[in-house]
């Protein structure tokens, strides 16, 4: 670069335009400010539902869980009977098994009649709740895990439950996060435990089967491979990793593709709305780009001048989009926890910077087009 136009000079120069038309720039800002916080917002909402709806098998102990094959991969739906249960437990390459049962129950908590999920596990290690944050897991008969967001309802630890009709109690002796199931208050419970709220909402239930089983390979053996040999030796049996399980638990994928739209539509919007911009202004200020190249300035400070102003831009609207979205990220909205997503915020602020800087290359295409000879002729940038 020429000495008349040292390095620190296409800073001053992007700084100083912006300073005059301060009004302009702040409004841009803040409208990808807000584009930033719609899409986080959105994301720690997508996470929030299905946290709630399977957060409890996603956070439980058992690295398998094996279904009936007419339970499509759902807890309610899935029953496995003893025949089924004694098939997968000889399967080669199970290290351990115990079984996980689980039902909707009615509950007075906090002096309140609610619905909540049961979920009752054989083997501490299989099935267990796995984000413990206080008290202890639940160990002798009518002892439970709650959901920690459930708390300010009636189901904070030291709480008593009771399973109505029956009246079996409960007693919130451990809470851990993000354990909910299909959206409501979410109990772990010893299985022994989990039998007796069956038969205190149903004194006609004879018995109370579990819905899928735990399993552990063993030494030697890995998930994959177990899963495989189960459902290839059992044919009633639908084994599947704990990943897989919430991954294909029916609702799941339609609620991530709703999303996937919104994000895309959303995430377009932020390079086209700089983009546009840095183009409009490229085009408003043609005669004066056009006088700065005759009088001597190279084009790679006007360049670098128009980058600077798209990164400052970027990343102080993005910054704005973080500030409002944190606040709100440990909110809990309806029965919906919500939570800060440290990688969310760190990859949408990585592809939304590249996005914008990308669309301002129409920009900057535009200014190595100017002709420095056209100050003499008064034509303006792109005549």
């Amino acid at each position: 670069m020429s000495d008349r136009y040292p390095s620190y000079g296409a800073v001053f120069l992007a700084l100083k335009e912006m300073r005059r038309a301060l009004v302009r720039f702040g409004l841009l800002m803040a409208s990808i400010g807000l584009l930033v916080f719609l899409i986080l917002f959105q994301q720690t909402l997508q996470t929030g539902l299905i946290t709630s709806f399977v957060g409890a098998i996603r956070h439980q102990s058992a690295p398998v869980l094996v279904y009936s094959v007419d339970g499509r991969r759902n807890l309610q739906g899935s029953i496995i009977t003893s025949d089924l249960q004694k098939k997968i437990v000889a399967v080669p390459g199970v290290g351990s098994a115990g079984e996980i049962g689980q039902g909707s129950f009615s509950v007075t908590a906090g002096s309140k009649l609610t619905s909540a999920a049961i979920i009752g596990y054989q083997t501490e290690g299989l099935g267990s709740p796995t984000t413990l944050v206080s008290g202890r897991l639940a160990h002798a008969d009518g002892e439970v895990v709650a959901l920690a967001s459930s708390a300010g309802d009636g189901f904070g630890l030291g709480d008593t439950v009771v399973v109505q009709p029956g009246g079996l109690k409960l007693r919130v002796v451990g809470q851990a996060t993000e354990i909910g199931y299909q959206a409501s208050p979410t109990l772990f419970s010893t299985y022994p435990t989990f039998e007796q709220a069956v038969l205190a909402a149903n004194p006609d239930a004879r018995a109370a089967l579990p819905a899928v089983i735990a399993v552990a390979p063993a030494p030697g053996t890995t998930d994959a491979e177990l899963v495989a040999r189960i459902n290839d030796a059992v044919p009633g049996a639908d084994a599947v990793t704990r990943a897989d399980a919430v991954a294909s638990t029916p609702g799941v994928a339609q609620v991530q593709q709703s999303f996937q739209v919104i994000f895309l539509l959303f995430g377009l919007v932020v390079p086209l709305v700089t983009g546009l911009f840095f183009l409009i202004v490229t085009l408003q200020k043609a005669s004066s780009l056009t006088l700065l190249r005759a009088l001597g300035a190279p084009s790679s400070a006007l360049v670098r001048s128009l980058l600077f102003q798209v990164s400052l831009v970027l990343v102080i609207g993005i910054g704005i989009g973080i500030a409002l979205y944190t606040p709100l990220s440990s909110q809990t909205l309806g029965s919906i926890p919500l939570s800060f997503q440290t990688g969310a915020v760190v990859l949408w602020s990585v592809v939304l910077f590249v996005l914008g800087l990308l669309s301002a290359l129409v920009a900057v295409r535009r200014v190595l087009r100017i002709d420095p000879i056209e100050a003499t002729t008064g034509a303006g940038l792109g005549r």
